[in-house]
C-alpha cells in the first residue's frame, strides 16, 4: 500500500509525471517537442541568432502555411547540392564560374580583392565598379593560425601574372588583419601589377566631433584637392 500523501505512480527523484507527450527533465516538463528543439538548435547556429531569436523563427515557421517551410527546406537543399566556389574568383557559383566572371561586360583589367563573398554585394550596390573580383577566403591572422597558404593568395598572384590585369584594388576589411593582408599582398605583387587600397575616412553626413582618431587620421592622410 502506498503511504499517505504519495501516489502509487510517484516518479523517481529528479522527475515527475507530466501530461502525455511531454517529456520531463529534472522536475520540469519539456515545453518543446524533440523535433522543434532540433529546429531551434540548428537555427541558433546561424550568425546573430540567439536561442530566443531561434525560437521565434521556429514558431513563425510552424505558424506558416505548410508550403513555406517546405519551400525553405527545398531551397536549402538545392543550395547545398549546387552551390560551390567559382573556379576563377572563388566567390559562390553554380556552374563552375560565377555570373560576374562570365559577364563579358566586366572590365577584366582590374580585380577587386575581398575577404569573403559577402563583401562583393555592397561594392556592387555602389554601381561604381565594373571589374572582376577575387575572394581570399579570410584574412591573415597568426593568432588564429591563418597563414598565407590558407588563403587564395597563390591563385591571386597567378591571375595577376596570367591575365591582362593592370590593377588590383585591395578591399579587405579595415581591421588589423585586413590591413596586414593588404600590405602582404602589396609586397608580394610589387613590380607585377599596380596595387591600390580603398580610401577610408569620414562617412558622408558625419560630424567631426563623433569621429575617432584613426578614422579622422586616415581622412587627413587621404585628403584630395578641390
Amino acid at each position: 500500500m502506498p503511504s499517505p500523501g504519495h501516489s502509487a505512480t510517484s516518479a523517481s527523484p529528479g522527475s515527475s509525471p507530466g501530461p502525455p507527450g511531454l517529456a520531463v527533465v529534472a522536475g520540469h516538463a519539456r515545453v518543446l517537442t524533440p523535433a522543434i528543439e532540433a529546429l531551434v538548435a540548428e537555427l541558433s547556429r546561424l550568425p546573430g541568432i540567439g536561442p530566443r531569436s531561434a525560437q521565434r523563427l521556429a514558431f513563425h515557421l510552424l505558424r506558416s502555411p505548410s508550403e513555406r517551410p517546405a519551400a525553405l527546406a527545398a531551397a536549402l537543399s538545392v543550395v547545398s547540392e549546387r552551390v560551390g566556389l567559382c573556379n576563377e574568383c572563388f566567390s559562390f557559383a553554380e556552374d563552375g564560374e560565377c555570373p560576374i566572371c562570365t559577364d563579358p561586360r566586366r572590365d577584366r583589367s582590374i580585380i577587386c580583392v575581398v575577404e569573403e563573398p559577402s563583401s562583393i554585394l555592397p561594392i556592387e550596390r555602389t554601381q561604381e565598379y565594373r571589374g572582376l573580383y577575387h575572394v581570399l577566403g579570410g584574412a591573415l591572422s597568426p593568432i588564429d593560425g591563418i597563414a598565407p597558404e590558407d588563403l587564395k593568395i597563390t591563385e591571386l598572384v597567378g591571375r595577376a601574372e596570367r591575365d591582362e590585369v593592370t590593377e588590383l584594388v585591395m578591399a579587405t576589411n579595415p581591421t588589423m588583419a585586413g590591413e596586414a593582408t593588404a600590405l602582404y599582398l602589396a609586397d608580394a605583387l610589387r613590380g607585377v601589377v599596380r596595387v591600390t587600397r580603398l580610401a577610408s575616412g569620414l562617412p558622408v553626413g558625419a560630424d567631426l566631433e563623433h569621429a575617432d582618431e584613426l578614422t579622422l587620421g586616415r581622412a587627413l592622410a587621404g585628403r584630395q584637392e578641390l
